[in-house]
């Protein structure tokens, strides 16, 4: 691992570049950039590139990194992101620790990947690493409930909008056509009001009509004991017929445990420490 010249300017070795993507340039700026990055939020921002020769699940990868190794800002297995880069299968996960496991949830640690996917396609890792370091800072310090749209651009600029609106205030007077009150200002005298005059007219039609339609309806007389001898009537007889039977089938669903990959897919399960973890994908 080429970490020498952190440990020697005293910063925390977080860029693992086992694969050999980056040159040591490359290596040292990334470093720096995850050191300035992780203190603001205190978060340890990792990178772990491997050509994977034993051909290992990039989750199962990451697991054991953490629980091996222990990363962490504030203690051993403490608050963490890591990105492992699985260059056997071109294989890309993201896991979130302890505090980074809250702030950068399933959709967060997604648009990341999303945002990565493209450069990590093209060979642009320097570029990518970048992004994912920058925009999962971004993400540390907005509350997990807010849903901002943070995109990262190559001049480090952010659209990092999350704040409500702020809507003016109506004044009344912009309710006037005209600057004459005169005019526009109904009177004051409720019984002079077009609209009270309008409504009052309104239920008074209502109310005549429905006493003019009520009177000139019959009543009806007949019911169901008009023709009904109650002392003749009576159930003659009673039989009951069988018609048929219905068989339904119902298919029992039975787990098998069984799971496929390719694409992407968010969430997981735990590592052997207890640890949870996040989101993955293919590029």
């Amino acid at each position: 691992m080429k970490t020498s010249v952190a440990e020697e300017a005293g910063l925390k070795p977080l860029i693992y570049d086992e694969a050999g993507l980056l040159n040591q340039d490359e290596i040292d700026e990334l470093n720096e950039l995850a050191n300035q990055m992780g203190a603001l939020r205190e978060t340890d921002i990792i990178i772990w590139t491997s050509d994977n020769p034993e051909n290992i699940d990039v989750e199962l990868m990451t697991e054991d990194f953490y629980d091996e190794q222990a990363p962490g800002y504030d203690k051993p297995h403490g608050n963490a992101v890591i990105l492992t880069l699985d260059m056997n299968n071109r294989e890309v996960y993201l896991a979130g620790f302890y505090k980074a496991e809250t702030y950068l949830d399933n959709d967060r640690l997604d648009e990341i990947r999303s945002q990565i996917t493209p450069d990590l396609a093209n060979g642009d890792y320097k570029l990518a690493f970048q992004t994912y370091i920058e925009t999962a800072s971004a993400y540390l310090e907005v509350l997990p409930e807010v849903k901002p749209d943070i995109t990262y651009n190559s001049n480090n600029s952010y659209n990092n909008d999350y704040s409500p609106p702020v809507q003016s205030p109506t004044h009344a007077a912009d309710q006037y056509v005209t600057s004459r009150p005169e005019v526009n200002r109904e009177p004051d005298n409720l019984f002079l009001n077009t609209w009270f005059q309008l409504a009052v007219s309104l239920i008074i039609g209502v109310i005549s009509v429905a006493v003019m339609a009520y009177r000139s309806g019959g009543r009806v007389t007949v019911n169901s004991r008009t023709y009904e001898e109650a002392h003749t009537s009576g159930i003659l007889d009673s039989r009951d017929d069988y018609l048929h039977t219905t068989v339904t089938k119902q298919k029992i669903e039975r787990n098998t445990n069984n799971s496929s990959g390719g694409g992407s897919s968010s969430g997981g399960g735990m590592t052997s420490g207890g640890h949870s973890h996040s989101s993955r994908g293919s590029f």
